[in-house]
């Protein structure tokens, strides 16, 4: 089942939802309509389970890099350096599921809403956590408050995602990710 999820996200994710027929799913999930209906319900249900996974791992990897065993500062340099490589050149171009959906579906569909609005709250909370970190240990710049700082960054990867579909050349995203950090970081 996790293949089959996989599967169809990479589907979604090519697509659009809208743009997804049942057929695309059947090929891509190697299901028939019978066993993909009975192990995912509807093509909605589907798409949620598809998100999900999406979600899940972007948590995964932020996970890895605001660990808090490690520097904060190192994490968000980290956090920063994964978006400005995949919003960068083809790997942009491909874009962002989830900002994807979020353009398509959110304001529609209650449901997808949720998980976007939450997946964003999610990254926040991550990234002011290691801020918060960063200021306990004397590396942020004065007056930078965590929690403003933290907005600030999420919604600046988010428009890395969306500037990265015109597959922007890596030195220059990698230059505004530097000087916006150098904001905050001492």
């Amino acid at each position: 089942m996790d293949a089959a999820v996989e599967r169809a996200m990479e589907v979604f994710w090519s697509r659009g939802y809208h743009a997804t027929a049942l057929p695309d799913l059947l090929r891509a999930t190697r299901l028939s309509r019978g066993s993909r209906y009975a192990a995912f319900g509807d093509k909605h249900s589907l798409f949620l389970r598809a998100l999900d996974r999406y979600i899940a791992d972007a948590l995964r990897r932020m996970e890895g890099e605001f660990d808090p065993r490690n520097d904060p500062v190192a994490g968000l340099r980290a956090y920063l350096a994964g978006y400005v490589e995949r919003t960068s050149g083809s790997s942009g171009r491909r874009g962002c599921l989830l900002v994807a959906t979020a353009m398509e579906l959110a304001g529609q569909d209650a449901e997808v809403g949720r998980r976007v609005a939450g997946f964003f709250k999610a990254m926040e909370a991550k990234v002011m956590d290691a801020l918060s970190r960063a200021k306990a240990a004397g590396n942020l710049a004065d007056g930078v408050e965590p929690a403003i700082a933290a907005n600030i960054l999420v919604r600046f990867v988010e428009g890395l995602r969306v500037v990265g579909k015109t597959a922007p050349a890596r030195i220059a995203s990698q230059a505004a990710a530097d000087a916006l950090l150098g904001r905050f970081v001492k």
